[in-house]
């Protein structure tokens, strides 16, 4: 099959889908192998490049998406309610979760310091954590994991590609000293 043919075929796939599409889902549509399928999605991609689309990778598959810099714009001729947003104790949770795939609400929680139970169910209904199955501790808590929503949503293919969290000191009282980490940056950047 001609090169121009299977890219409009993947087009096609990924528009109807609406959702993910896997690597393996493609192979089997298309009997070609994984490596070229990746080689003409990153073609297509470059495609995109000057249009309103764009395929985005998410995990091991693909998605069609408007490019974000015009959600401005269809955001308000697509949906109509008030724009959803994540509070801070949200963000908290999701950051938790993210940096510590498979922790239980107990261990969120003593982090947080804080009742986080509201805060797990509304990640759950957004859909952008899920049930990651049953900890091997005392009762069989329950823990959580980001789901491929919260890489769409936060643009991430995986979460290897989140932020290095900041390093940190504590002094005498268990206090965290964050202004040696900052000398302790500008003179390794001076060293440079």
């Amino acid at each position: 099959m001609e090169e121009q043919k299977i890219k409009e075929i993947i087009e096609a796939i990924l528009f109807a889908a609406g959702r993910v599409i896997s690597q393996e889902e493609l192979v089997l549509a298309l009997e070609i192998d994984k490596n070229r399928i990746e080689e003409i999605i990153n073609e297509m991609q470059e495609e995109y490049k000057t249009r309103g689309i764009e395929i985005i990778k998410v995990e091991n598959g693909y998605q069609l998406s408007t490019k974000k810099e015009y959600y401005e714009y269809i955001y308000p001729i697509l949906d109509k309610r008030v724009k959803p947003s994540l509070s801070t104790a949200a963000l908290e949770t999701l950051a938790i979760i993210a940096y510590n795939p498979r922790t239980t609400r107990a261990e969120i929680e003593a982090i947080r310091g804080v009742n986080s139970d509201g805060t797990i169910y509304k990640l759950l209904d957004y859909g952008l954590i899920e049930d990651a199955g049953k900890a091997d501790l005392p009762g069989r808590p329950t823990t959580y994991k980001t789901t491929s929503e919260f890489l769409k949503l936060f643009g991430y293919q995986n979460l290897k590609e989140l932020p290095e969290l900041p390093r940190y000191k504590l002094d005498a009282n268990r206090q965290i000293v964050i202004d040696e980490l900052v000398e302790e940056k500008i003179n390794e950047e001076e060293l440079k």
